[in-house]
């Protein structure tokens, strides 16, 4: 079986969507799929070596200098696929390389399955691009249209992307690595390294930027502070464009790590107390299981993707959506009740369990054998 794959955020980014096609990837490699995928140029990349990874031109992206704006030669990615003869194409992203993609599928006659990943319209208003928000929707409602399959991440997602028009949608979920991610794994010498080891630590992972809502996070510690100020840090694991505005506002007990992968980032998590999450713009929210799996208890807003594992009372607690005051409330209940924290930490770490990384891809190879009709006997077997 042979896979194309057309993303505008791939490594070395790191974001939730290059964190699942990692994982994805290696997937792949493991049980014998040939895969190419078609992702931006980045220019810390001089030379990349693998064959089966085609880098394409690309820009910054003004309003979020992180991100990548590929400007793809058509005529080039059609040389590779047609030396590749792919069996399916799979968009990540529907900007110009999914355009791409989308284009080679329908002249091919090559079955097409179409990611949404991203809640673009409910960013637009932290960008004063609000305007935008039904041009946006037209595109991707006629962008979907056009797949054989349309995957997004929770229920929440699928029941929003319908109100849209956008239909033949199945929720594909997400996995999480509980080995990697575990509370055996808490240290000492990590809340040393940062300096909170005689605080409460209060975790944020996730990037730097106005759709995750970080202002009222940082208006919520300093209301915190106001009783806790000398038992609590707030700890920022992320980068992103808001990272000198935010140290600017942000109070002293603030504790900026950058950005953290693999082992370092599983000893941040394990090593504190509550993952705090004030988005309310998330797909899915990879971090929140991330934050489960490593034993935290989670405070979030009852909104979108969290509610796909935010299960008030037993895993964490649910705020109302942007309500300041019930999200100090609720932080201030968990650092204040260490039982309350016990259990609310053991039992999201029973439901990350029951999210694994196999059970995703089974899942996920369920849908391409509905699209294919067909699949390589292998393939369904190592599945």
């Amino acid at each position: 079986m042979k896979v194309a794959l057309f993303t505008d955020t791939f490594s070395p980014q790191i974001n939730g969507v290059t964190k699942n096609l990692d994982k994805l990837i290696n997937y792949y490699e493991k049980h014998g799929i040939k895969y190419i995928v078609f992702a931006p140029k980045m220019p810390e990349i001089k030379d990349y070596m693998e064959n089966n990874i085609i880098r394409l031109a690309s820009l910054k992206f003004i309003l979020y200098p992180e991100c990548r704006v590929s400007l793809p030669n058509y005529f080039k990615i059609k040389e590779k696929l047609d030396k590749f003869k792919p069996d399916l194409i799979k968009v990540i992203t529907p900007f110009n390389l999914g355009l791409c993609g989308l284009r080679y599928s329908k002249r091919n006659n090559i079955p097409l399955i179409a990611s949404y990943h991203t809640n673009f319209d409910k960013y637009l208003s932290y960008y004063n691009l609000r305007f935008l928000e039904k041009p946006v929707w037209n595109f991707l409602k006629w962008f979907h249209g056009q797949s054989s399959l349309n995957l997004c991440p929770s229920k929440m997602t699928k029941r929003e992307l319908e109100e849209k028009g956008i239909e033949n949608i199945r929720v594909w979920g997400r996995g999480i690595d509980t080995d990697l991610f575990s509370p055996e794994k808490r240290s000492n010498n990590v809340r040393k390294r940062y300096n909170f080891e005689n605080k409460l630590a209060l975790l944020y992972v996730g990037r730097l930027a106005p759709e995750k809502n970080l202002k009222l996070l940082i208006k919520a510690v300093k209301l915190l502070n106001k009783k806790y100020k000398n038992k609590i840090s707030l700890i920022l694991t992320g980068e992103g464009p808001m990272f000198s505005e935010l140290k600017e506002i942000a109070p002293e007990n603030t504790i900026f790590t950058g950005y953290l992968t693999g082992k370092t980032l599983a000893s941040i998590y394990v090593s504190s107390d509550v993952f705090v999450f004030p988005s309310v713009t998330e797909t899915y929210g990879n971090v929140i299981l991330e934050a489960m799996a490593s034993g935290l208890p989670v405070v979030a807003f009852d909104a979108g993707g969290v509610k796909e594992n935010l299960i008030d009372r037993y895993n964490g607690l649910a705020c109302f959506r942007n309500n300041i005051d019930d999200f100090v409330n609720k932080i201030e209940e968990v650092i204040s009740n260490e039982s309350l924290r016990e259990t609310l930490g053991q039992n999201a770490r029973q439901h990350a369990l029951n999210n694994t990384w196999n059970e995703v891809f089974n899942e996920l190879f369920d849908y391409y054998r509905s699209i294919l009709g067909k699949i390589d006997n292998n393939v369904i077997k190592s599945a």
